[in-house]
């Protein structure tokens, strides 16, 4: 009876181990549709986002928006699931002596993700929504100068 009972509690511990796993992975992949290369072409320049798939549980992006020959803005981005946490980490060239800035999220679906951290002085707010026709809308908001403030970045997939 006993070698049932530890029988039966491996057996458990096994399965619930195998499904936490899987759950942990879920989360990650509701964002695969950022995977590829998107853009936004205006006249103030091109602001492209690259984004890959490092490995079950981490995305990689660099965003960047050149003016003429002229990158006026350089991002790294990695997206990481650990456990069932789902964080953006951005780090901007010149920024936060060039550390990351981790945004923990704070809402998932197929076709939005919100990641925010209220510490940060701007933006607070990063959301990503996919929209119709292969774009996808990225918004940074929060309060800027004691001031609400938000920008969006319509971006295409090539």
């Amino acid at each position: 009876m006993f070698q049932k009972i530890t029988l039966l509690a491996f057996v458990l511990a096994v399965v619930s181990c195998q499904k936490k796993e899987s759950v942990e992975k879920d989360k990650i992949k509701m964002a695969d549709w950022l995977i590829g290369n998107w853009e936004n072409k205006s006249a103030e320049g091109i602001l492209s986002e690259n984004w890959e798939k490092l490995n079950d549980s981490t995305f990689n992006a660099t965003s960047y928006f050149i003016k003429g020959k002229d990158t006026l803005h350089f991002e790294t981005i990695v997206l990481a699931q650990k456990g069932e946490t789902l964080t953006y980490f951005a780090t901007v060239k010149g920024q936060n002596e060039d550390k990351a800035v981790a945004f923990p999220s704070t809402a998932e679906t197929d076709k939005q993700l919100v990641f925010e951290n209220p510490k940060h002085d701007y933006p607070q707010k990063i959301t990503y929504t996919q929209s119709a026709g292969n774009t996808l809308t990225a918004e940074i908001s929060g309060t800027l100068n004691g001031k609400p403030s938000s920008e969006k970045f319509v971006m295409t997939k090539k």
